[in-house]
């Protein structure tokens, strides 16, 4: 496997491992303000990049690419993720995620003309497969206990994996002109300006002392891994890996977790994860050999 398809799966497991942590810091703290406090940790980070003589450099084109990107991948992504697990079971939302792959190769044939070949196809069926084995599995444990999910929160997540999926696509287009630390950090910039007025009404009425340190220590941890070591890893794999293909990476998003709720919310494994997370493999396996055909041909 090669380094960029191993890239693009540690951002993904970081991904994916935040969806349980995003749900428990949200029992908390509201989703405007958690939301904002993301934006705030990146920028503590990143604002040294923001140079005005860098900054003029970027074309129109570029920063219109940007703020496309910042309004699907980092604030719509943000708030219906968030709003949709606090609203919805962390099955259900697992379930809907497992829809990343075919849409993001759905969005790659129609905005980036990427007909997926056979083999992207075949990747792409085994990842879908692995996680529907996995989620149908827990939905049936779910739901044995009377737990429901909200359609206003599956429709929101829902909202999420097209905003996912847009971001792929629209990352895929920048990092071929612009470096990745930097999309890393004009597309945070461009997001808290968005973010501001959700948040801001709540970051002046939160009884902050009623929440523990460790609540807080995930909010710190989120922020650093969803928007600065995931979004990082993320875009330097992108480059290299066609649209129809980095859809296939995602798939380890919702195996992440459901790992996460296995390892630190006692829930037990089963015959099912592993047949999942060999199928998930066996995916990510077929879209590596394809990447690494492609990359050895350009060097």
């Amino acid at each position: 496997m090669n380094r960029y398809a191993l890239l693009l799966i540690a951002a993904m497991l970081l991904v994916g491992s935040n969806v349980g942590i995003g749900k428990s810091i949200v029992a908390s703290v509201p989703v405007p303000l958690f939301a904002l406090l993301r934006f705030v940790i990146a920028l503590l980070v990143l604002w040294p990049l923001f140079r005005l003589a860098k900054m003029r450099q970027v074309a129109r084109g570029e920063w219109i690419n940007l703020f496309l990107q910042a309004f699907f991948g980092t604030f719509g992504f943000t708030l219906l993720m968030l709003n949709g697990v606090a609203r919805t079971s962390a099955v259900a939302a697992g379930v809907i995620t497992s829809t990343i792959p075919a849409v993001v190769a759905l969005f790659s044939w129609l905005f980036l003309k990427e007909k997926p070949s056979g083999r992207a196809f075949a990747s792409i069926a085994l990842a879908i497969a692995g996680v529907l084995v996995i989620n149908v599995a827990q939905s049936g444990d779910a739901y044995a206990d009377g737990s429901a999910g909200s359609l206003t929160g599956n429709l929101m997540v829902l909202g999420a994996v097209c905003c996912e999926s847009l971001y792929v696509i629209l990352s895929r287009r920048l990092t071929q002109t612009l470096p990745a630390i930097d999309i890393c950090a004009y597309t945070h910039g461009i997001g808290f300006v968005l973010m501001l007025p959700f948040g801001a009404a709540s970051f002046v009425a939160f009884d902050w002392r009623g929440v523990e340190p460790l609540t807080w220590a995930l909010v710190l941890w989120y922020g650093l891994s969803a928007s600065i070591f995931s979004f990082w890893l993320w875009m330097k794999g992108i480059r290299h890996v066609d649209g129809s293909l980095a859809g296939v990476f995602c798939a380890v998003l919702p195996i992440a977790a459901a790992i996460y709720g296995i390892a630190f919310l006692g829930e037990r494994p089963s015959f099912a994860h592993g047949i999942a997370l060999a199928c998930v493999v066996a995916g990510i396996g077929l879209a590596s050999m394809k990447t690494r055909a492609a990359v050895s041909v350009a060097e």
